[in-house]
């Protein structure tokens, strides 16, 4: 008989093997994957480029991502449907990274990343993730929403900022104080583009919105040029080397070739330098990468097991996002995880394995090598409007407002700390306040589930109570929160009796903390000279 335990086993290539190999896989299956894997490829092109933008590394990088990754996570990961690349969640962690330690700190962040969520997969964590209270994630993803629509005004807009600040409000700011600078031509564009993804997700079609919006963000910037109106675009802000010494602009015509992730330009241009400080801030950096992968790929499986009927392995998931993340970094790929938004349409779009994930990927790779000069003219103010639609989906807005109306204050006051501590400070720190304070909160009330009854009064038990006797009996959970309470109000109603019966068989729980507490009461009711007798132990 199968044990669903076997699912929480350490299993590499666990989706490719169950989708591909256990079950047959027919030349329909092919053609539906197919099918599935060019949609999803031709959204993956721009919101690629567009996120590699947002965490401050040239376009290609975003796209060399959705190649290596994708590939590499999709055969060695635990979920048959899940599309990985870069993700709207990552923006906030490798922005400040980027910034600071140039495309040569990101990638080796991403690679202690790999690592990480290995050691993750190793020691079988990816059932633990699940115990992330909801509002608590709640809390961080529209924390992270919130800081990815900011950091896309500058663009959306046209505004002229040398260089963004770190700390939010301080963003805040220079974004108001940058509003003179606003150029319309690039609002314009990035305001029809916003407008067609929002009208686009009204009609429900079953072709995503993202290459339609683009394209006529493309033609209203080619038509506003005729007015002097100069946009920015991928080919006026980036640049590259060609071999022969020249320069050209927007995307390099090249698939991602092999390189070391340190040898590639540093803060400032400059080698990356290898000192216990900076290998300490990375390693920091890498650990918050390593948090949000696991859980964004597993909630995204989680999801997928919802729309599909299908069960996704969890560690293995988790080991397939460590292997992509150690091998995206050789070829130019920055932090990879499962894109909920893609891996959705995705199912949408009919696939049945894996292999939609792998043609995904090619489709990727096949824009580079031959619409490489094309995607060059796409402005960037419609790039800041595709990842505003995506921090307004990924903020979960209704989820929010269903839980400020339903949910207990406790659970609301947490959800807003971490929305608070995600946009103020970072989204560790948000997630480990949010789950401390989730517990203390759970246990304050578990603790009120605890309850003591007066068996001396009840019809089935009073006439075999002796006199001068007592019975009580505990129901709930008896542990540290509870148990103090618990015995320190029996010990009260003890007073003056000659011996209490008590009665533990509705008692759930019993930890440590509760066992000295009983302890403690029995040398209390030894000095008061009352007698004890226990009943109904369970443990």
């Amino acid at each position: 008989m199968y044990n669903l335990s076997q699912r929480h086993l350490l299993k590499i290539c666990s989706a490719f093997r169950d989708a591909c190999l256990v079950e047959p896989y027919s030349s329909s299956r092919l053609l539906k994957d197919l099918i599935a894997g060019l949609t999803v490829g031709i959204i993956a092109i721009p919101l690629a480029m567009a996120l590699a933008i947002a965490s401050g590394v040239p376009p290609q990088y975003g796209l060399y991502t959705a190649i290596i990754a994708g590939i590499a996570i999709a055969v060695t990961g635990g979920s048959r449907y899940s599309v990985s690349g870069p993700t709207a969640a990552f923006v906030v962690i490798l922005y400040p990274v980027s910034q600071q330690f140039g495309v040569a700190g990101l990638l080796v962040a991403t690679l202690f990343c790999g690592v990480m969520l290995t050691l993750m997969a190793v020691g079988r964590l990816g059932r633990l993730i699940g115990y992330i209270p909801l509002q608590v994630t709640l809390g961080f993803t529209m924390g992270i929403g919130i800081v990815i629509a900011t950091l896309q005004l500058k663009d959306f807009f046209g505004l002229t900022i040398a260089e963004m600040p770190e700390k939010y409000h301080q963003k805040v700011g220079a974004l108001w104080h940058a509003l003179p600078t606003l150029q319309w031509g690039d609002t314009l564009v990035g305001v029809v583009t916003l407008a067609v993804l929002i009208l686009w997700s009204k009609l429900r079609l079953r072709v995503p919105g993202h290459l339609p919006a683009v394209l006529l963000g493309m033609l209203v910037a080619w038509l506003v040029g005729f007015a002097d109106q100069e946009v920015a675009t991928i080919g006026s802000r980036f640049s590259y080397l060609l071999p022969d010494g020249s320069q050209g602009h927007g995307i390099p015509p090249f698939a991602p070739t092999f390189v070391l992730p340190w040898d590639l330009p540093g803060p400032q241009g400059q080698p990356l330098s290898w000192d216990l400080i900076t290998i300490e801030k990375l390693l920091i950096a890498a650990f918050s990468m390593a948090m949000l992968g696991a859980i964004e790929s597993l909630l995204c499986a989680v999801v997928l097991d919802g729309m599909t009927g299908k069960k996704h392995h969890s560690n293995g998931e988790l080991l397939g996002q460590g292997i992509g993340n150690i091998l995206a970094p050789f070829f130019g790929g920055i932090t990879a995880t499962a894109a909920i938004a893609r891996s959705a349409a995705n199912v949408r779009a009919g696939a049945t394995s894996p292999i939609a994930s792998v043609i995904h990927a090619l489709v990727v790779l096949l824009a580079i090598l031959l619409l490489a000069p094309w995607l060059s003219w796409l402005p960037l103010s419609a790039m800041a409007a595709l990842l505003l639609m995506v921090a307004w989906n990924m903020s979960e807005a209704h989820k929010v407002v269903e839980l400020c109306r339903k949910a207990p204050l406790t659970d609301v006051l947490v959800m807003m700390a971490c929305i608070a501590l995600t946009v103020l400070f970072d989204m560790v720190v948000a997630i480990t306040f949010g789950i401390v304070l989730a517990s203390l909160l759970f246990m304050r009330e578990m603790s009120k589930m605890t309850l003591l009854s007066d068996l001396s009064v009840h019809k089935r038990w009073m006439h075999q109570v002796p006199e001068g006797w007592a019975a009580y009996k505990v129901t709930g959970p008896l542990f540290f929160a509870a148990a103090d309470h618990v015995f320190a109000e029996l010990m009260s109603r003890c007073q003056g009796k000659r011996g209490v019966v008590l009665m533990l068989d509705g008692v759930s729980i019993l930890d440590a903390g509760g066992l000295t507490s009983f302890q403690h009461f029995c040398e209390d009711l030894q000095r008061a000279g009352i007698a004890l007798l226990v009943a109904e132990v369970q443990f």
